[in-house]
């Protein structure tokens, strides 16, 4: 049944097609007959219990520099003319995140929302994956100084980073004397209100960072990533590098201890990364990316089994399962 399908997005403009997950998944949703829509978050309205935003209907094609074109922009009734949502629009997770995700939860029983806004909330990257401590790393959630400089004595060179921060970005190693502990923190205390996650810088980050996909808490496919020159962080928006990549044993236990959860929670689409075939250190919730890249290595088509996922779980709403 074509469907009508409206993602939640940054400017279609500004997006790089050749490895851009959310176009990965327009573009499979147009060849299986659905109309797809685009909107920007700040547009979400809610007045008298109706959800509008202002929508341009778009075609979509792989060519660079002309990759898609839209009708003109008119207001939608995100619960009368649309069927599925896909909120795909960039973190960082902060209170205008949260605050569309809470808008977007009204409109369950009517429209499908993926992933789950309401659940999304409840799993943030770097706090939902503490259900999982017994695959991460040591791991320090803090944001007062001396507990942070116990851990990093303790550990020796650490890596600080953003609870909420994305693709990479504001992540920085401290060598084994804690050189400069003290101004960078000054400097997260001032730029972030929340704590900070400081683990034990791992060597074996040198052989990748694992991306794996899980759809509807199914293994879909993996790339290891690995740091470009003169780098410790491998996301590939920092300019690391993919290469094929299948599960170890241990990595083949995080997915099936996670998958019933995700599965539970309505996070569909889902990215999580493993450091060195064994560490845990995220769960990507709120728009994963990589599935372009999979795809180029293991001949998959991940957003297939995304779309074969969100039709299942449409007509499941339908039909009030």
């Amino acid at each position: 049944m074509p469907l009508n399908v409206a993602v939640q997005m940054d400017p279609l403009e500004s997006i790089k097609i050749a490895g851009d997950s959310s176009f990965a998944l327009m573009l499979s949703a147009q060849a299986r007959g659905h109309s797809v829509w685009h909107y920007d978050v700040s547009s979400l309205a809610w007045q008298d219990g109706n959800l509008t935003a202002w929508g341009r209907p778009v075609t979509v094609q792989r060519v660079e520099g002309d990759h898609f074109s839209a009708g003109e922009e008119r207001k939608i009734d995100l619960a009368a003319d649309i069927d599925v949502i896909l909120m795909r629009q960039d973190p960082p997770f902060h209170l205008g995140y949260v605050s569309a995700a809470l808008l977007l939860d009204r409109l369950k029983g009517t429209t499908l929302v993926s992933n789950d806004p309401r659940e999304v909330i409840n799993a943030p990257e770097k706090m939902f994956v503490l259900d999982f401590a017994r695959f991460m790393p040591p791991t320090l959630v803090a944001r007062r100084m001396d507990d942070i400089r116990a851990f990093q004595k303790e550990h020796g060179s650490v890596v600080i980073k953003p609870l909420h921060g994305n693709g990479g970005k504001a992540i920085f190693r401290l060598d084994e004397e804690g050189t400069n502990l003290s101004a960078l923190i000054e400097m997260f205390d001032q730029v972030w209100p929340e704590p900070h996650m400081v683990q034990p810088f791992l060597p074996s980050v040198s052989e990748g960072d694992k991306r794996i996909v899980l759809v509807d808490g199914e293994f879909a496919g993996a790339i290891n990533r690995l740091p470009g020159e003169g780098e410790f962080r491998s996301n590939l928006a920092q300019g690391g590098r993919a290469e094929a990549a299948g599960l170890t044993p241990r990595e083949e236990e995080i997915c099936a201890a996670m998958g019933p959860e995700l599965k539970k929670r309505g996070l569909v689409f889902v990215g999580i990364d493993v450091i060195g075939g064994e560490w845990l250190t995220e769960i990507n919730v709120t728009s994963p990316t990589g599935i372009v890249a999979i795809d180029r290595f293991n001949g998959t088509d991940t957003a297939a089994k995304i779309w074969d996922a969100l039709e299942a779980r449409h007509a499941a709403m339908l039909r009030g399962n």
